[in-house]
């Protein structure tokens, strides 16, 4: 399965949070080596917007020769649409790029739910309602419902990726763990 940790510099509380350095390593660094653990993560991806803002964090990624993606900034949701596109994926699953605590057992129970039980789910989550602690959100999301709700989506919907889904909750196929 495909990982994509949305991730950018520009947070409004704490400005370059995402390349902070936590014990001499940038926290992105630290939420990709989690999400590596799991056993059944074949590629993992940072999807990055294309702003100057965000050059630093490419710098430590190509550093730490780990894959991105670029898009739009404030479009996230098409971010990680054209992300998994461009990785030819009928699902993948989405991490914060500031949850450098994210456990991979947590990664590796959704994706065994996804493979046991995968009833052509839009969505599996651990999010609606929250059965963990902030911080240990997994979202696995099917690409093409993806795709083809990204005309209704809001301007806060296109930052807040699965909102939409959750809020239109009866017209979609989720299972929550």
């Amino acid at each position: 399965m495909l990982a994509i940790i949305q991730a950018r510099t520009n947070s409004k509380r704490f400005k370059n949070k995402i390349v902070f350095p936590v014990n001499k390593i940038p926290l992105i660094a630290h939420v990709y080596l989690r999400v590596k653990k799991s056993r059944y993560i074949k590629k993992i991806i940072i999807a990055t917007s294309k702003n100057k803002t965000d050059d630093k964090l490419i710098k430590i990624l190509q550093k730490f020769e780990i894959k991105y993606f670029r898009g739009n900034l404030e479009n996230v949701a098409n971010r990680l649409y054209k992300a998994a596109k461009t990785s030819k994926v009928k699902y993948f699953l989405r991490i914060n790029g500031d949850s450098p605590l994210i456990n991979y057992k947590i990664i590796d129970r959704a994706i065994c739910i996804f493979k046991s039980q995968n009833k052509d789910y839009d969505l599996i989550t651990n999010v609606f309602p929250r059965t963990f602690p902030k911080g240990q959100s997994v979202e696995i999301i099917k690409t093409s419902t993806l795709k083809k709700n990204l005309n209704n989506f809001s301007r806060t919907d296109k930052e807040h990726v699965t909102r939409y889904f959750y809020q239109n909750s009866k017209k979609f196929k989720i299972k929550n763990f």
